[in-house]
């Protein structure tokens, strides 16, 4: 940690104690990388702009109606916690000035914005790094920093991000169907895990050299990394791979399927096809089903997977999974959010936990943190606060600025 200054965090814990990040980016793919940090210990300084805040992310999936008469949304309520908000003008002279004097303080700053932005406002990575050459600066942006001019300025949101990254073209079922994005705005929690990732690659070179750097993270790229072979598939084979479905395509069962009350996943690989072939009361010794299990498209695989679906919805969901699961092959219910509520492995592993929400001035309940270390695991030590809650508690404790400083900044819009 920078300045080795004391943490505003009451009891440190978890694996990233003694990081700062600084984070000023907006809505989910940044702030987020920054929340993760937040519960595995690090301390993270998020600021927004005054007045107006994050207000977007604030108040627009599911909104909440707190006991104390504020409105917050569910998504903030669950990926905010445990960072400190303070609002700042980053646009205006002086809260550059407050902007430099933070980064002196910290060991990772991360953003999200347009190429550009920041530069306009006099902070230009250059000048970042003489007031920290210790920083790591992580810019998110839809596009990159650099390339062809005529994508760098365009907005980009999770949404674009899947569809320019190529997810899209693989989510959903075969033309004439339209593509169908990954929910819950996936590219941008896509994005968010290689901002966080990265981060801390970079802090970990810092702490070796004494030499900070700049990551350019673009959305699309983030997203275009998880597609696994299949550009090396168009360069190699000439693959202009499309969408598929749920199922695998090159082998059987591997697909989503509908039983009396509900749907059902079944995935068998390898030797699981002939214990699937056993459950279902097929031959495994039986050279008709010998190919059936990887050529879907033969006559004896579409025989096959009419047999094993008409097996499927005979049965009730509980049925399957557990019929299929005591012969070791892989089943599951697909779950909604009330299954997983009252799901026993769920509850066994503490996946849902309660904490005290500062917005809402109660406690609330939702995922907790993830994953679970054995030595110093990460916690929630407090919810998500209201806009400009660490105003006076971050400004006076790093920067030493006074009440009276505190009135002032406040009046004249810096903060």
């Amino acid at each position: 940690m920078q300045e080795n200054m004391a943490s505003l965090i009451p009891n440190p814990f978890g694996p990233l104690q003694g990081v700062r990040i600084l984070s000023s980016g907006t809505i989910i793919a940044q702030p987020f990388a920054a929340a993760m940090a937040a519960e595995m210990g690090a301390e993270v300084i998020q600021i927004e702009r005054p007045v107006q805040g994050d207000a977007v992310w604030r108040n627009l999936e599911f909104p909440i109606q707190g006991e104390n008469g504020a409105t917050v949304a569910a998504g903030w309520v669950q990926n905010r916690r445990n960072t400190f908000h303070v609002t700042l003008d980053l646009s205006a002279p002086k809260g550059k000035e407050v902007f430099l004097n933070l980064v002196q303080r910290c060991d990772i700053w991360m953003e999200s914005s347009i190429p550009g932005t920041y530069t306009e406002w006099g902070l230009d990575d250059e000048t970042v790094l003489k007031a920290n050459p210790r920083l790591v600066i992580c810019h998110v942006s839809g596009y990159g920093q650099y390339g062809h001019p005529d994508y760098l300025g365009r907005a980009s949101y999770d949404f674009i991000g899947q569809a320019f990254g190529g997810l899209m073209n693989l989510t959903g079922f075969p033309d004439p169907e339209p593509p169908v994005k990954a929910t819950p705005w996936t590219g941008d929690y896509i994005t968010a895990l290689f901002c966080i990732w990265s981060s801390l690659a970079g802090y970990i070179s810092a702490q070796r050299t004494g030499q900070g750097q700049v990551i350019d993270l673009a959305q699309y790229e983030a997203v275009h990394n998880t597609l696994a072979g299949t550009m090396v598939a168009f360069y190699e084979l000439g693959l202009n791979r499309e969408r598929n479905g749920n199922a695998a395509g090159i082998f059987q069962p591997y697909d989503a399927f509908q039983a009396k009350d509900g749907w059902v996943n079944i995935a068998a690989v390898g030797p699981g096809f002939n214990r699937v072939l056993g459950v279902i009361g097929l031959d495994p010794d039986d050279e008709k089903w010998r190919a059936a299990g990887t050529e879907v498209e033969s006559p004896e695989g579409i025989e096959f997977d009419a047999v094993l679906r008409g097996w499927v919805v005979e049965r009730t969901v509980k049925e399957v999974v557990e019929t299929l699961n005591a012969a070791q092959i892989a089943a599951s219910a697909i779950m909604t959010p009330k299954d997983m509520a009252e799901d026993p492995h769920y509850e066994m592993r503490n996946v849902h936990v309660e904490w005290e929400d500062i917005n809402l001035g109660r406690k609330v309940k939702g995922t907790g943190v993830i994953p679970k270390f054995s030595r110093t695991p990460g916690e929630i030590w407090r919810g998500s606060v209201p806009l400009g809650y660490d105003n006076d508690l971050v400004y006076q404790h790093y920067l030493g600025v006074t009440p009276e400083d505190l009135d002032q900044l406040k009046d004249q819009g810096v903060i």
